[in-house]
């Protein structure tokens, strides 16, 4: 259901980095052919979600960036699937830079020639695997309001820059928490409470100065190391306000200043936006000498390139994590603070200060009460699963009305019941089935999502399952939160339970099985080169032995 551009558009830039999907082994395993950003998640391709937020948020100048041996696979699906093709103009544009790869960081993909050449704004930095029914557009206001300076607003793009930046988490211990999925840990410190009234649906009560930000993994390595948790002392002396966070995750959606691009043009060490970009530019607000060493001094005042040498760059010993959050006292400022960052700006309504400032880098932290909007990132199957059920129970257009209807919810529950025979059990209010579904007698389907083009066969019982498009389930399955990939066929008789099957694969009839990953073993198969390799080492030595070997 793409909801139709009507806010005027923002001025910024949307990058979707579609990428290789690692994490889904059962149904990436060729991410060339099935790349990640085409999985479904409730019976749309993933990556419709990102680009969705980007037309609700005003945003138009929307690019998916891909590796290029991932390109034809995302083309078709723009040209063909139903979702796609039926979004608003103007459409995303797809980006294969030669250089990237299944590999490439985040970060390392701004430092590509092809993206500094697209990027000529500032810009919004969204994952494909990206969930969030919140509106952008708010986002963005609380960003204008808090973080953006109005000599560069209304300027001519002329160093200095001093527009901030803005990054998103949420909290993951919800009332459906889900085993093992990642989570960061960030530093906090309030910001300066409105003077004037605010309306009940802003965001700036959610708003925070992000001070540090690390994932979880790495803090526990820390502490490990340390045998305890380190901080150091001028951050507290900075802001004795703080707040840690450690059951909340980063979101990965960025709304970056376009001198960004030059700060990691400058520091080649960093990898990742999240951690690296982010991490450092936060501590730079208060660690003593810390922007000088990292280059943004240089990229705020317009002065890149590599004439002087960064030797302290991230990853040198002075920089350490360890370093930065144990070292002694603080020796003196020649930082501002971010409250003092706007009254520098109150002075001159478009004069620039002399002096460089390191301009803020806020945390939106999500609310996580029950009827908060929707945010959650998709990256491992068990995830797909849960949001795809919970996006199933959202009430459909028929239901509510176009305009009081979830930006996500479908036109239809179900949407061919010409396909679903009598004496069937389908629990529309929590289930999805979509186009051309077949649905024979005496079968069961509760809190399910049942994609386009697949057959039930009679007596079938289904439960919190996930089918992907072309699924056969066959007569008599019953099926307990499986998610089945595109074209797979389960076998009459066969129980499985939490189970993946991957795609095209066929599950023998009568098979039982429990918390296993179904999956074809042709991978294991040896190459050409492995097979001429062992007649080679055949024909040099003894017949016998080497077939023993």
């Amino acid at each position: 259901m793409p909801h139709a551009v009507s806010m005027p558009a923002t001025g910024l830039q949307a990058l979707i980095l579609c990428g290789p999907g690692s994490s889904f082994p059962t149904f990436t395993s060729n991410p060339d052919e099935n790349p990640k950003a085409l999985l479904p998640i409730a019976n749309r391709p993933m990556v419709w979600y990102p680009i969705d937020f980007c037309y609700r948020t005003g945003i138009t100048s929307i690019t998916l960036v891909c590796p290029p041996s991932a390109a034809d696979a995302i083309t078709a699906a723009l040209n063909t699937n139903p979702f796609l093709t039926g979004l608003p103009h103007p459409r995303p544009d797809l980006v294969a830079p030669h250089g990237l790869d299944q590999n490439t960081g985040t970060a390392e993909i701004l430092r590509l020639p092809e993206i500094r050449e697209l990027v000529t704004s500032d810009f919004i930095v969204l994952p494909c695997d990206l969930v969030c029914e919140l509106g952008g557009d708010k986002l963005l206001q609380a960003w204008m309001v808090r973080a953006v300076s109005l000599p560069d607003l209304l300027g001519d793009g002329e160093p200095p820059y001093f527009n901030g930046g803005l990054g998103v988490w949420y909290e993951t211990k919800t009332a459906t928490p889900i085993k093992g999925e990642e989570t960061d840990f960030i530093a906090t410190t309030p910001m300066p409470k409105p003077v004037v009234p605010i309306s009940k649906d802003s965001l700036l009560p959610h708003l925070s100065y992000l001070t540090y930000s690390m994932p979880k993994d790495s803090l526990n390595d820390l502490v490990d190391e340390k045998k305890g948790f380190p901080i150091r002392h001028g951050l507290l002396r900075n802001h004795p306000r703080l707040r840690m966070l450690t059951t909340h995750r980063d979101a990965h959606i960025y709304i970056l200043p376009k001198w960004i691009l030059d700060f990691v043009q400058e520091n080649e060490r960093l990898e990742t936006i999240g951690e690296d970009v982010i991490g450092w530019w936060a501590k730079a607000k208060w660690e003593t000498g810390l922007s000088e060493k990292l280059g943004l001094k240089k990229v705020i005042e317009g002065r890149t390139g590599k004439a002087e040498a960064n030797t302290s760059g991230p990853g040198n010993d002075s920089m350490t994590e360890s370093g930065l959050l144990d070292s002694p006292k603080l020796r003196g400022h020649n930082l501002t603070s971010p409250e003092d960052f706007h009254k520098r700006h109150a002075d001159k309504i478009l004069g620039k200060p002399k002096d460089s400032i390191v301009p803020p880098i806020l945390a939106y932290i999500h609310p996580s009460h029950a009827d908060a909007p929707l945010l959650r990132r998709v990256d491992t199957a068990q995830l797909l699963l849960a949001v795809s059920l919970q996006l199933a129970k959202l009430p459909s257009v028929e239901e509510t009305g176009f305009e009081a209807a979830s930006p996500f919810a479908h036109a239809k529950k179900v949407a061919y019941p010409e396909g679903v025979k009598p004496r069937t059990t389908i629990t529309r209010q929590d289930s999805l089935i979509a186009d051309n579904v077949m649905v024979e007698e005496k079968t069961s389907i509760k809190e399910s999502v049942i994609g386009a083009n697949c057959q039930i066969k009679e007596g079938a019982k289904l439960f919190q399952c996930l089918l992907m498009d072309g699924v056969v389930v066959g007569k008599g399955c019953k099926l307990t939160r499986c998610i089945l990939g595109k074209r797979s066929e389960v076998g009459e008789g066969s129980t499985l339970t939490d189970c993946e099957v991957q795609q095209n694969l066929l599950v023998e009839p009568r098979t039982e099985d429990k918390d296993n990953k179904i999956m074809s073993s042709s991978g294991l198969e040896a190459s050409e080169q492995e097979m001429q390799e062992a007649l080679e080492d055949f024909d040099d030595g003894d017949g016998d032995s080497a077939l023993l070997a």
